[in-house]
């Protein structure tokens, strides 16, 4: 306690010490703990399941065609289910909307269709009622719903159970409350869940089971196999299934297993690994930057250290009390760094959109309250122990003198500010350096051209409840008459009707192939993006039409099958050969695809992702291949709001119970396309503005002692003819040493962790000499800004002030 006491007051008569070393170490410890709490919610902190660990999804695949995590078809599951042996159970889900009505205005719900099982299976137990029976799947219409709605539509109703509300038309009953589920398995704003999950509107039966896939499936392992042992049974199902499902177009695949963790993080790992190795290194600058500071503070303290020494205290009680004053000051940071992660934390959602699936409330877990507490003490004591145990090392005698000219410090204490410095300005250098490598790719992907018009566009989903509209023909009346209404309303320039907006993350795949020569079997073909458009989609979005014509009115669902392919599709299927006029074979409907004439050709648009072109696309008309979902698309001189406000007189005069579903702008959906490429982007660079800061300050304060412990040697230089060049030079030039080194040594780094950058660079190379160069040369003149101050002060010495004060 003794230890403590004296430890603030020697923090308190050094104001400006203790607030630069707490706010460097804040910065440090700070964002270690940001980076720590969102990796501790992304990969260390269990799915809220029984038993995570033992739940796996279950997905198809074909490397020969790049198909990866493919969702499962209805006859798979069932083959699955029946004939495993390695599951103690498995169960099927997959998203769906329901338009719920009966209780005010029509409201959109998001949430999906599961077979009974599901939540068992998870280990989900409703807060109120029960879950699903096996005798309800696909018979009795019943719904589980979530806390959120029970409290915010039911208004926390204990007599919920066995209420009736209306679903898509249905009416439908409620069974059990669940729990508020987490979106990284179930997505956001889920809060609904039926027990149909073998009946999807707007695909008949005849396709499902031809092996159209659309389930996500899982399985929990029985006790004692591994999830090693499960995949070496996969080969014995994959071949039953294709041996007693011949016709399906999925029995081709292969099937794979991913543990449930590793599957809701999908490709965040490396870019976290890259910002986890970017905060250690800021925290290294600043533990070297106070390490620096506190050599410098007990070296000044040496008549303190040496008149204890005569007084009887031993080495080791002054290290420990010199250790003790560091870790005291690292923890007071560490506080001081939790409010800084809080801070960080809550801002990551808003930069990273719904890219990353990350909660939206922000909460700090007892690993990372333990993670920081222990990265404080760690850091104390290691930032500490050597200025300590150096200062603890000093001459009894000398201590004990007034003044003298021996309180710079030992010639290693020299050396080991220098060599501060210069891992300082490397580890600077690589955290630059992959910084404006970040910034640069995403300049460049934000300026990549879509193909596509997103400026003055608005767009909304509307959802089709089945019952009123049970068919493609009903769908495309409804489409056809919503469109011509938009198109006469004041402001509107050009209206569409589309399955999935691009870069929206939705969109689907058919079995494609020409249908002249031989075409090879439907589960051999290679899977297509195919969106349904309604005439007028290309003009809404600007996208040129290159040869043939656009879909029209005629194109119903009763006429001949026609096809528009993307310019790339064109050049891949028909070489050297104009496409207008061939017949392409689709999906899986009488064993072979659907056979539709090739009308048009139009420019490539970047549908899936900003960063990839598609290798194909094919575009079909909204009325022969459409589904209970659609999206409207207008593009408009009015605002987004006045745009809605439009959309919804119409719908009104049209199907009044329709709600409109997620509204948005297309720019602000190819914005939120590249959250997480601009989190990954914000975060390094604020870290390599800190690094850089932390650096400068180091350089600085390294200089500003040295100048300052060398004020005498400095005089007599003077007094015996140096001029003030000659000043300027020699301090920079001291100065200006370990930099160079640190630049090396940073740009050695740089090409050592190029590769862990390389894979989330868009166009720039990990090696990009102009980005090296000019990091390297901003560094370098930085650094010579901090070495010119202290310079020019010294170069300013009185001779006879400096030889008096000697």
């Amino acid at each position: 306690m003794n230890d403590l006491r004296f430890a603030l007051r020697q923090l308190r008569k050094s104001p400006g010490f203790t607030f630069l070393a707490v706010i460097t170490l804040a910065l440090g410890i700070g964002m270690n703990t940001a980076i720590f709490s969102l990796m501790h919610d992304l990969f260390l902190r269990s799915l809220p399941f029984a038993d995570p660990g033992r739940i796996v999804c279950i997905y198809g695949e074909a490397k020969e065609r790049d198909l990866k995590q493919m969702p499962f078809s209805v006859p798979k599951f069932w083959h699955y289910r029946d004939g495993q042996t390695v599951f103690s159970s498995i169960a099927a889900a997959w998203g769906n909307g329901f338009i719920m009505t009966g209780m005010g205005e029509p409201v959109q719900l998001l949430g999906g269709n599961v077979t009974a099982n599901y939540f068992d299976l998870l280990g989900i137990h409703p807060i109120l009622g029960r879950n699903f029976l096996p005798q309800e799947e696909m018979k009795a219409d019943v719904a589980l719903v979530t806390e959120s709605f029970w409290r915010k539509r039911l208004n926390s109703d204990p007599m919920a159970l066995g209420r009736s509300i209306t679903l898509n038309g249905v009416a439908t009953t409620i069974v059990g409350v669940l729990p508020n589920l987490p979106i990284s398995w179930f997505g956001r704003d889920s809060e609904i869940y039926t027990v149909k999950p073998f009946d999807a509107p707007g695909i008949t039966k005849e396709r499902l089971m031809r092996g159209v896939s659309f389930m996500r499936c899982i399985g929990r392992l029985k006790p004692g196999v591994t999830i090693e042992q499960a995949q070496a049974a996969m080969p014995a199902l994959v071949q039953s299934y294709r041996e007693q499902h011949p016709e399906t177009a999925d029995n081709s695949w292969t099937s794979m297993l991913v543990p449930a963790a590793e599957d809701v993080t999908g490709n965040l790992r490396p870019a976290f690994v890259t910002l986890l190795a970017a905060v250690s290194a800021v925290l290294l600058i600043a533990c070297s930057n106070v390490a620096n500071l506190l050599l410098v503070r007990f070296i000044g303290r040496r008549r303190e250290i040496a008149l204890r020494m005569a007084l009887g205290a031993e080495r080791s009680g002054i290290v420990r009390l010199f250790v003790f004053e560091s870790t005291l000051v690292s923890v007071i940071a560490g506080v001081v760094g939790l409010c800084l992660a809080l801070w960080t934390v809550s801002v990551v959602p808003q930069v990273a959109g719904q890219n990353i699936p990350l909660e939206s409330g922000v909460t700090l877990h007892w690993p990372v309250l333990v993670f920081t507490l222990g990265l404080s003490l760690i850091t104390g004591l290691l930032m500490g122990l050597y200025p300590a145990w150096q200062s603890s090392r000093a001459d009894l005698v000398d201590g004990l003198k007034e003044g003298g000219r021996g309180t710079s410090g030992s010639l290693g204490q020299h050396r080991f500010r220098r060599g501060l410095v210069t891992a300082q300005v490397g580890l600077s250098v690589v955290l630059l350096a992959c910084a404006a490598m970040l910034v640069s790719s995403f300049v460049r992907l934000s300026r990549q051209e879509a193909g596509f018009r997103s400026e003055r566009v608005w767009t909304g989903g509307v959802g089709l409840p089945p019952a009123k509209y049970p068919d493609p023909a009903s769908r495309g009346r409804f489409a056809e008459r919503l469109q011509t209404e938009l198109q006469t309303a004041p402001g509107v320039e050009a209206v569409a009707i589309v399955d999935s907006v691009p870069l929206s993350g939705n969109s689907s795949r058919s079995p494609y192939a020409r249908a002249d020569g031989n075409p090879v079997p439907v589960n051999q073909r290679q899977l297509g993006l195919t969106r349904s458009v309604s005439p007028g989609y290309f003009r809404t979005l600007g996208i040129p039409l290159l040869s043939g014509r656009d879909f029209t009115e005629q194109d119903k669902t009763d006429s001949p099958f026609v096809v528009i392919l993307s310019s790339s599709t064109a050049k891949k299927l028909f070489p050297n050969e104009n496409p207008i006029g061939h017949q392409m074979l689709f999906g899986t409907e009488n064993g072979t695809g659907l056979q539709a004439e090739v009308v048009g050709v139009v420019g490539d648009v970047r549908s899936q992702e900003l960063a990839k072109a598609n290798d194909v696309e094919f575009y079909r008309p909204w009325p022969q291949r459409n589904n209970p979902f659609l999206n409207i698309m207008v593009h408009s001189g009015t605002k987004p709001e006045a745009t809605a406000g439009i959309v919804r007189a119409v719908l009104n005069r049209i199907d009044n119970g329709l709600p409109i579903l997620q509204p948005n702008t297309l720019e602000a959906i190819v914005t939120q396309s590249l959250g997480q490429e601009r989190l990954t982007m914000a975060l390094l660079g604020s870290f390599a503005g800190i690094a850089l800061l932390l650096a400068l300050v180091g350089i600085y304060g390294a200089v500003a002692y040295t100048v300052e412990q060398r004020t005498g040697e400095i005089g007599v230089r003077m007094a015996l003819g140096a001029q003030t060049q000659d000043v300027l030079r020699l301090v920079v030039r001291q100065g200006m040493n370990p930099v160079i080194l640190g630049l090396v040594i940073g740009l050695a780094g740089t090409f050592a962790v190029g590769r862990l950058l390389a894979a989330q660079l868009y166009q720039i190379s990990p090696h990009n000499p102009l980005l090296l160069g000019a990091t390297a040369i901003v560094l370098a003149l930085a650094a010579l800004l901090a070495c010119l101050i202290p310079a020019r002060r010294a170069s300013r010495v009185d001779p006879i002030v400096a030889l008096r004060s000697e």
